[in-house]
C-alpha cells in the first residue's frame, strides 16, 4: 500500500478550488513535525521571557517601571508570545520543503511581535513615546492608544501565522525527489 493509499497519509495535493479553509490550517498544524514543534515551544519561551523582562511583566532588577501593568498586558504578551513562537516553527524545514520566501508574513509576524512589545511596555519608559511626547502626553496620548497596539499585535502576528499554515497545506512545494525525476 503506498502512501496516498492510505487513509492516515496527509494529503499534500494543492488546493485546486476556492479558498483554503481554517480546517486546513489545523491540517497544517496537525502535520507539525517534532522539529518544528520543540522550535516553536523554545521560541515561545524565549519571547515571552524577553518581552516579559523587558516590560517588567516579569518582576525583575535588571528593569523598572514607573506605571504598573494593567489587566490585559498579560494575556496580550502571552498570546503574542505564543503566536510568534508558532510563527517561528513555520520557518523550520522540513525534508520535503524546499526553502521558499514568503515575505509578507514574516513582515506581519515581526511588525506584530514589536507593536505586541510596545502594547504591553509601561508608556513612560518607552523613550520613544517619552522623546516625542514626553511624560504627560505619554500618559494623556501614548497609554490609551496601547490597547489599539495591542490588538494590531494580535491581528497581524495571528494573520502572519494564519498565511504561514495555510500555505503548508494550499501550496505544498514538491518533494525534491520528485523534481530531480522530472
Amino acid at each position: 500500500m503506498t502512501a496516498p493509499d492510505r487513509p492516515d497519509a496527509l494529503d499534500r495535493s494543492p488546493v485546486r478550488a476556492g479558498r483554503p479553509t481554517f480546517g486546513q490550517v489545523v491540517l497544517a498544524l496537525r502535520s507539525w513535525t517534532r522539529k518544528q514543534v520543540l522550535t516553536a515551544a523554545v521560541a515561545t519561551v524565549v519571547i515571552a521571557l524577553l518581552m516579559g523582562v523587558a516590560t517588567v511583566l516579569i518582576p525583575n532588577s535588571l528593569f523598572m517601571r514607573d506605571i504598573p501593568p494593567v489587566w490585559w498586558d498579560y494575556p496580550v504578551w502571552l498570546l503574542t508570545s505564543l503566536l510568534a513562537g508558532m510563527l517561528v516553527g513555520t520557518y523550520v524545514r522540513t525534508e520535503e520543503e524546499e526553502e521558499k520566501e514568503d515575505r509578507r508574513s514574516s513582515r506581519f509576524g515581526v511588525i506584530g511581535a514589536v507593536l505586541g512589545w510596545f502594547a504591553v511596555g509601561c508608556p513612560v519608559c518607552n523613550k520613544i513615546a517619552l522623546i516625542a511626547l514626553g511624560y504627560t502626553g505619554a500618559l494623556t496620548w501614548f497609554a490609551p492608544f496601547q490597547p489599539v497596539l495591542a490588538a494590531g499585535a494580535l491581528l497581524l502576528t495571528g494573520l502572519a501565522l494564519y498565511w504561514r499554515l495555510r500555505g503548508q497545506v494550499a501550496c505544498p512545494v514538491a518533494p525534491r525527489t520528485a523534481q530531480v525525476a522530472r
